[in-house]
């Protein structure tokens, strides 16, 4: 008996994958393309310092070059606010006749219109001052000086200080006390007031003043040197004054003080504008705007030549760091790298070096300037756009440079890139 024999085995076979069609090339994480762009730095630690190096000395050189001047320019329109360049004086109109009296109101008027930042007024008192009332006729000591109603503040507007005592507070002004100008003081033979102990006294009037202050020499308003300043309510109780301001001290934005100007005489006196004369704006505002202007012109000039010479630092380091590492690209190449792959490592790479390059340089950048302006005793100023302009700019450049070198490497072959030790 024979056994029938087994059927045909039958196997089924998968179909085979397509091999000749295109391969996509494998596309990098973003944090794969950064760790392979810091690759370079990391293992070659020297070249990149060296290389960071030249970037960041042109970035550093932008930073100083606007820095120390910006200070300076600071410095300068400081001293020249301090000269009176944005105060104007108001007063009566001093002609034949009858001289015109400002309204008591008109401190406050001025003080609503916008730009003003501060308005203060002394007021003539016509009274007579005198340090003994021993001395019979007239007391030449007295002679000369004035006595003016003064209110509170002042010192804030004309820039005045104390040199000795203390000026006037709510309290003061209420009583009878009086603080001297600086050649008042010197003529009516007051010098330093004592802290404790009595104070010395003049006589104003028919009252004696107790003196609780003495003031520097004011450059803004030299009358006020030339005398004795009582208190805007004690003057009024005790000196027969009626509250109309003889002088008015007008401080306003420096952009519109020839627009408040203009509004003064009918703000002050709506009746008789034409009886209020108005002193024109200091020269030191023409030289502070020209001085401006100038300093404008030499940061541009000057940011413009640091970052010409930051950029062919940078433009050079990148080439050459690009250029030396072909036989690196060849080997990668030769690995299954792409040509994608080695323009993108290398404009990573560019991009990571001239970003170091460019924040330390803004970091030495930054400590030098202060550096500098703290031993000129100088108001520290960074200009914000140097260092967002040498970051950028760094930035850029890098990228630039390092375009045309990372495609002349990647197009190289592998073979000839390899053997170009």
């Amino acid at each position: 008996m024979t056994t029938p024999a087994a059927p045909p085995r039958t196997t089924t076979r998968r179909p085979r994958r397509r091999t000749d069609g295109p391969v996509r090339p494998v596309r990098l994480a973003p944090r794969d393309l950064l760790s392979l762009g810091l690759l370079g730095l990391r293992t070659r630690r020297l070249r990149a310092a060296l290389s960071a190096l030249g970037i960041s000395i042109g970035v550093a050189t932008m930073v100083v070059v606007t820095g120390i001047p910006a200070s300076s320019q600071r410095a300068l329109m400081d001293e020249i606010s301090a000269l009176g360049s944005d105060m104007l004086r108001v007063q009566p109109f001093q002609g034949e006749g009858a001289e015109a009296r400002l309204p008591e109101e008109s401190v406050d008027m001025v003080r609503r219109i916008g730009p003003v930042t501060g308005v203060s007024a002394v007021a003539n008192t016509h009274a007579e001052v005198q340090r003994s009332d021993l001395v019979g006729g007239e007391d030449f000591s007295g002679a000369g000086l004035s006595v003016l109603a003064a209110r509170r503040d002042l010192l804030d507007v004309v820039g005045g200080k104390v040199l000795s005592g203390r000026y006037f507070d709510a309290a003061d002004e209420r009583f009878p006390t009086a603080v001297l100008g600086h050649k008042a003081a010197h003529r009516l033979g007051i010098g330093e007031i004592p802290a404790t102990g009595p104070a010395p006294e003049v006589r104003i009037g028919r009252a004696w003043f107790t003196v609780i202050g003495v003031l520097h020499s004011v450059p803004l308003s030299s009358d006020l040197d030339n005398a004795v300043l009582t208190g805007w309510p004690a003057a009024r109780r005790l000196l027969r004054f009626e509250g109309n301001p003889t002088v008015l001290y007008v401080k306003a934005h420096e952009e519109h003080l020839e627009d408040v100007r203009r509004v003064l005489p009918a703000t002050v006196f709506p009746e008789q504008p034409g009886q209020v004369q108005v002193s024109r704006p200091s020269d030191a505002l023409a030289a502070k705007r020209a001085t401006r202007n100038t300093f404008s012109s030499l940061f541009l000039g000057l940011a413009g030549i640091a970052l010409l010479v930051g950029g062919v630092g940078v433009a050079n380091t990148m080439v050459i760091s690009v250029l030396e590492r072909r036989r690196d690209i060849g080997l990668r190449r030769a690995l299954g790298a792409t040509r994608g792959h080695i323009r993108v490592q290398f404009l990573t790479e560019s991009v990571a070096l001239s970003l170091l390059g460019a924040l330390a340089g803004i970091l030495l950048g930054v400590l030098a300037a202060v550096g500098y302006a703290a031993h000129q005793h100088w108001p520290v100023v960074i200009p914000p756009l140097p260092l967002a302009g040498g970051c950028l700019s760094a930035v850029l450049i890098g990228m630039a440079a390092g375009v045309y070198p990372s495609l002349r490497a990647a197009r190289l072959p592998p073979t000839e890139a390899l053997a170009s030790a």
